[in-house]
C-alpha cells in the first residue's frame, strides 16, 4: 500500500498546490495530533496533509454545531484518519466489493415462527473479541470474516480466539480476494472450508500488506467452517433473526461519507443523553465496506423509540463508540447493511 500512498499523495499536491493558507491558530492543535497518531512526514508532505485535516476539522466543528442545534442525532471527531480525503479514505480503507453472483450456499430466510428478543449484544456474551485496526490497507472484509468465524468458534467451543486476518489476505487469493485492494466476506469462509481451518492471529499476526506469500499452519488450526449461509439479500427481518440466533454476522455498508469516516456518537447535553445513532441521508445502498453485526437495540431519541444496529468496525478504538457505531435500524435498509449479509456454519 506504500506506493498507492505515494501516488495518492502526488495526486495531493497537484490539486492542492500552495493556493490555501494554513491556520497559524491552529499549530498547537496539529502537532498535538501528529504527536498523539506518531504522524511524520517527508518534506512538502506535511503543508498538504496538514491542509487537508484542517479541512476535515473545519467540516467536524460545523457538523458539531448543527448538532448542538438539534439538526443531526450524532456528532463527529478528529480521528487517525484526520489527513485524508474522502476519496483517498475510500481508496485506502474501503475494501469490500458488493457480489450479486454467490457460490452455491444456505439461504438464510426470515420466518415469521422465529421469535427475536428485543435486544442483542453478543459482546455481553463473550463472543466478540477487541476491536482492531486494519491500518491503511483495504482488508475490511478480512476483518468481518474473523469476527463471524470468532463468534462461531466460540458458540462451539465457549474459548475466544483472536483469528488471523493476515491468514486470509495472504492466501484466498486464488478464491478471488485481492488483499489490501479489497474481497469478500464468502470467499474468506470459502476458504478456511476449502483449506480445512484458519490460524489464530497469535501464529499468523496481522502486516497490513498484501505481499507475503501464504504462511498457514495446519498445526494451528485455530477455526474451521463447513459451510456458508448467505441472509436474504435487503431484508433487515431476515438479518435481525440471524443476529439473534446465530450470533455475530458479516455484513457490508456504504461507509463512503465524510460522516462515516469521522463518526464518534452522542454526547451528553443539557443533562440530555444524545444517543448517536447514525443516520444520513448521504448514505447509500451501494456497499462497500465489511463489518461485523454484533448486535441491535432500541433507545429513546427526542421522545421516540429508535432501533438500531451494533456494529464492530476495523479503524481501531479511536473511530465511533470504542471502535463500533450503532446505525438506524428498520429504516429501509440503511446504507444497504442487509444487502450482503453473510456467516459461517460448523
Amino acid at each position: 500500500m506504500l506506493g498507492a500512498m505515494a501516488m495518492l499523495l502526488g495526486l495531493l499536491l497537484a490539486l492542492l498546490g500552495c493556493t490555501a493558507a494554513l491556520d497559524p491558530a491552529l499549530e498547537e492543535a496539529w502537532e498535538g495530533w501528529k504527536s498523539l497518531h506518531a504522524k511524520e512526514y517527508p518534506g512538502e508532505a506535511e503543508a498538504a496533509r496538514r491542509e487537508v485535516w484542517e479541512k476535515n476539522l473545519r467540516r467536524i466543528q460545523q457538523h458539531n454545531l448543527e448538532e448542538s442545534q438539534g439538526q443531526h442525532a450524532f456528532r463527529l471527531a478528529m480521528n487517525h484518519y484526520g489527513d485524508l480525503t474522502d476519496e483517498e479514505f475510500n481508496q485506502l480503507l474501503n475494501g469490500f466489493t458488493p457480489m450479486w453472483q454467490e457460490e452455491p450456499a444456505l439461504l438464510f430466510q426470515p420466518s415469521v415462527a422465529l421469535k427475536t428478543p428485543a435486544q442483542v449484544d453478543w459482546r455481553a456474551k463473550g463472543y466478540v473479541t477487541p476491536v482492531k485496526n486494519q491500518g491503511h490497507c483495504g482488508s475490511c472484509w478480512a476483518f468481518s470474516a474473523t469476527g463471524a468465524l470468532e463468534g462461531l468458534v466460540f458458540n462451539r467451543t465457549g474459548k475466544l480466539v483472536v483469528l488471523s486476518e493476515q491468514n486470509l489476505i495472504d492466501c484466498s487469493r486464488k478464491l478471488g480476494n485481492n488483499g489490501c485492494h479489497g474481497g469478500y466476506m464468502t470467499r474468506a469462509f470459502q476458504y478456511v472450508h476449502d483449506n480445512g481451518g484458519l490460524n489464530s492471529e497469535h501464529i499468523y499476526p496481522y502486516m497490513a500488506t498484501d505481499t507475503s506469500s501464504c504462511r498457514y499452519d495446519p498445526r494451528d488450526r485455530a477455526a474451521n467452517c463447513s459451510a456458508i449461509s448467505l441472509v436474504a439479500q435487503g431484508s433487515e427481518a431476515a438479518l435481525e433473526q440471524a443476529v439473534a440466533a446465530v450470533g455475530p454476522v458479516s455484513v457490508a455498508v456504504d461507509a463512503s461519507s465524510f460522516y462515516f469516516h469521522f463518526y464518534k456518537s452522542g454526547t451528553v447535553l443539557l443533562l440530555m443523553a444524545w444517543m448517536g445513532i447514525f443516520s444520513s441521508m448521504f448514505c447509500s445502498q451501494r456497499v462497500n465496506h465489511g463489518m461485523l453485526a454484533v448486535g441491535y437495540g432500541m433507545s429513546q431519541e427526542h421522545g421516540r423509540n429508535v432501533s438500531y444496529w451494533i456494529l464492530k468496525n476495523s479503524w481501531s478504538e479511536v473511530w465511533g463508540e470504542q471502535g463500533y457505531i450503532r446505525l438506524l435500524k428498520g429504516a429501509d435498509n440503511h446504507c444497504g447493511v442487509a444487502s450482503q449479509a453473510s456467516f459461517p456454519v460448523l
